[in-house]
């Protein structure tokens, strides 16, 4: 089956003090959502906003938001994070002994939820939960940094979970994010992803947002 392909601009690599006409420009250009990185200077490290940016960001756009939690104890925060406005949020499998109960909280809360795997940790631990999401988040570079190189031992764990999900007849989309540009972008999507979450390459751009939207959705 051939999913919908999703670009979706992390605000994490936006100027902060310019979020509104960033974002603005960016759904002007034509990026289908907007992706939240959420970081606690413990499980990863580094720091990034909490649900009150989240919030704002629902103000400014109508567009789909997920939230990807970088977070211990991702539980205390899941009810704050979908009053801000979050339509899908995803939780590690890394640091979570209780992620079925994590899981349906976020649906509990009529939130799509998703399961993230960084790039060391093997498709196998996500089994015993595939049936339970609406997406798989593949770390294409180890979490807490924008701005990394992508690590192209990825594109073999997205094929087998491309696989996987056909195998079993899920309706689970593949999202990557980590290094995606003109480059990996075509790489990633040959080996079965369907969301692609770019911040450096959108928001950072040389020749700015508009320019860098319209080269990643002609690829």
């Amino acid at each position: 089956m051939m999913r919908k392909q999703i670009l979706s601009a992390s605000i994490l690599n936006c100027d902060f003090s310019r979020l509104s006409d960033e974002m603005r420009e960016a759904e002007e250009a034509g990026v289908d959502a907007f992706h939240m990185d959420i970081m606690d200077g413990h499980f990863v490290p580094n720091i990034s906003i909490g649900p009150d940016i989240v919030a704002i960001a629902r103000k400014l756009t109508n567009l789909p938001m997920d939230t990807h939690l970088m977070i211990s104890n991702p539980d205390n925060f899941i009810e704050k994070f979908a009053e801000a406005g979050s339509d899908r949020i995803c939780v590690h499998i890394e640091n979570n002994a209780n992620i079925h109960r994590t899981l349906q909280n976020i649906r509990n809360l009529g939130k799509g939820p998703g399961i993230v795997l960084n790039p060391g940790t093997p498709l196998e631990a996500i089994d015993e939960v595939l049936h339970m999401v609406d997406y798989v988040l593949i770390l294409s570079v180890n979490p807490g940094f924008g701005g990394q190189k992508f690590l192209p031992e990825v594109l073999t764990k997205i094929n087998k979970l491309s696989k996987r999900i056909g195998d079993y007849k899920l309706d689970v989309d593949i999202q990557v994010d980590g290094g995606i540009d003109l480059k990996t972008l075509p790489q990633v999507r040959e080996a079965g992803a369907n969301i692609f979450v770019v911040g450096t390459g959108i928001f950072r751009h040389p020749k700015g947002i508009k320019t860098a939207v319209k080269d990643l959705k002609e690829i």
